[in-house]
């Protein structure tokens, strides 16, 4: 027997139903969501919770079917709703005069029936079964475009082909799980993200073990996911992927909620408020870059660190201890005066030992600044961010995508798409000197290369494969492969996809048993496609010269 704290059970408005299934336990409430959890040791542990449609604001009871699918059952008004998570619809919807009345529910195969005492009378509502005459040809991943996505990884399962796992992100609020085969070409959602109020715009991953999940990477994945977009919000979670031949997509994803952010919430905690200039609560976050190698061992536990662009004109960086489930707020800077279209961070490290911070931010001006963030290695708080160590003016006007590539000797190669189709290239080194504004760290540009032309409309999406291969992909629907050397950018090949809109892209590469070297990418804008090419060859070393 267990007797776990009432904490266990945050419900201010009671709790309807408790229901096991598996190796979880579901709780259903008066508050609109039903909430996931688990035992652990002698402990329960909310791992997530789920609002299932808007207006279901007391939901009463959760059914599991044979074939797989979660029935909600609740009141929305004065009516009964039956919603099915599997379609994300309505299966019924049956006027009762609402909730605080006794019910039954019951279906099968032949028919479904309803009872309910309505004024004292017991009424019925009975219904047989018809044939559905509505076939879905292709089952929707959103009800809106899709913003942004990112590969998890891929898990391999016997007697499958490899099998990939995306996350995307939508203006429909919601972010989605998914497994994609390159034999069936199917996308198949494994889990559904509903903890956003408004739209999803950008993601970063972490790869890292969680906290008892240690050997877990043997046969699957362990991701913590961030997920921010509008209304200044930030979720965290920690997404545990394993094969499961006996599902249906051979994949199971197991999703903790970690922690959440809220700039109007952390408003509210400030003290002296009233003498400081409000935030915007429609701020929105544009991007998201997770910044390598901040791992404080020094701690009793570690930090990790999260940059963001947003809307507001700011730079944020944020700070989750994952243990204690706390997001915090540490550093921000309004340096841009607009709005921050990109982030990327990146980790110099010298040859002995010693690392820095670095962050790289592009705003609608065209400009890309670049900070040092480091910390001093005992404190899980970045300084201020003060002023960058190096601004250039790189476009014309907003840039849309920013990739950065580490290369030998200190060296980076920034990559930047811009919203007048240009397309933009600089050689960076970094230097430890002995300044003292910023730690003494210096950047230098070696090489700036652009192409004017490069898209007939916005590049929304860029990757340096290989010091001398870039790809960039625009909202003319062209996905381009360009050779850079010093003197410029040379067009190698162009593919038109089929995704309108684009949104975003990511890579990555795989090397198959004979060692030919293939590179994949998925897009995603009014859909998702996933496309792959083999990679030209390397071009030979330079001659040492005689």
């Amino acid at each position: 027997p267990c007797c776990p704290p009432a904490a266990a059970w945050p419900r201010a408005t009671g709790v309807t139903s408790v229901t096991c299934h598996g190796d979880y336990i579901y709780s259903t409430g008066r508050d609109g969501v039903y909430r996931q959890l688990r035992l652990r040791d002698q402990q329960l542990e909310v791992l997530r919770k789920h609002r299932p449609c808007k207006g279901l604001q007391w939901i009463e009871e959760l059914r599991f079917t044979p074939d797989g699918d979660l029935l909600v059952m609740g009141f929305h008004a004065d009516n009964f709703v039956v919603w099915s998570s599997r379609t994300g619809e309505n299966l019924h919807c049956i006027p009762c005069g609402g909730g605080h009345r006794s019910w039954s529910y019951c279906s099968s195969p032949l028919a479904e029936a309803f009872a309910f005492i309505k004024c004292g009378d017991v009424m019925l509502y009975h219904r047989e079964a018809e044939p559905c005459e509505q076939q879905v040809l292709l089952a929707s991943l959103h009800g809106r475009e899709i913003t942004c996505v990112r590969r998890l990884g891929a898990v391999e399962v016997p007697g499958h082909a490899t099998l990939n796992i995306f996350v995307t992100g939508s203006e429909d609020t919601m972010a989605c799980i998914l497994v994609l085969s390159e034999c069936s070409r199917a996308a198949v959602p494994l889990a559904r993200l509903s903890d956003h109020v408004s739209s999803v715009r950008a993601l970063a991953l972490a790869s890292s073990v969680g906290p008892g999940d240690k050997g877990f990477g043997d046969e699957g994945l362990s991701v913590l996911l961030f997920s921010a977009g509008g209304r200044a919000q930030i979720e965290c979670y920690r997404l545990l992927c394993a094969r499961d031949p006996a599902s249906e997509s051979a994949v199971a994803c197991q999703v903790i909620h970690v922690g959440s952010h809220r700039l109007d919430e952390h408003w509210e905690r400030k003290k002296n408020r009233h003498k400081l200039i409000k935030m915007d609560p429609e701020t929105r976050y544009m991007s998201l870059s997770v910044i390598p190698g901040t791992s404080t061992k020094q701690l009793p536990m570690p930090w990790k660190f999260l940059a963001a662009a947003c809307s507001d004109g700011s730079v944020r960086v944020f700070g989750l201890l994952e243990a204690a489930r706390k997001l915090v707020l540490v550093a921000e800077s309004f340096h841009h005066q607009r709005c921050v279209l990109k982030v990327e961070a990146f980790l110099y490290t010298r040859a002995g030992g010693e690392r820095r911070h670095l962050l790289c931010s592009a705003a609608t001006d065209g400009s890309i600044a670049f900070w040092d963030i480091t910390s001093d290695g005992y404190s899980p708080v970045f300084p201020a961010l003060g002023t960058p160590l190096l601004t250039i003016m790189a476009h014309s006007c907003g840039v849309n995508s920013l990739h950065i590539r580490e290369m030998p000797e200190g060296r980076y190669l920034v990559a930047s798409g811009s919203d007048d189709g240009s397309v933009h290239v600089c050689l960076l080194e970094v230097a430890l000197g002995g300044g003292e504004a910023a730690g003494g760290t210096c950047l230098h540009v070696l090489e700036r290369v652009a192409r004017p032309c490069a898209h007939a409309a916005h590049v929304t999406g860029i990757r340096v494969l290989r010091p001398d291969l870039l790809l960039s992909a625009s909202v003319d629907q062209r996905l381009t492969l360009w050779h850079r050397h010093p003197g410029g950018l040379d067009e190698l090949s162009t593919t038109f996809f089929h995704v309108p809109d684009l949104a975003e892209l990511d890579c990555w590469e795989v090397r198959e048993a004979g060692g030919q070297l293939r590179y994949y990418c998925v897009l995603c804008g009014q859909g998702l496609e996933m496309l792959c090419g083999m990679a030209p060859p390397e071009p030979p070393p330079p001659e040492a010269p005689q």
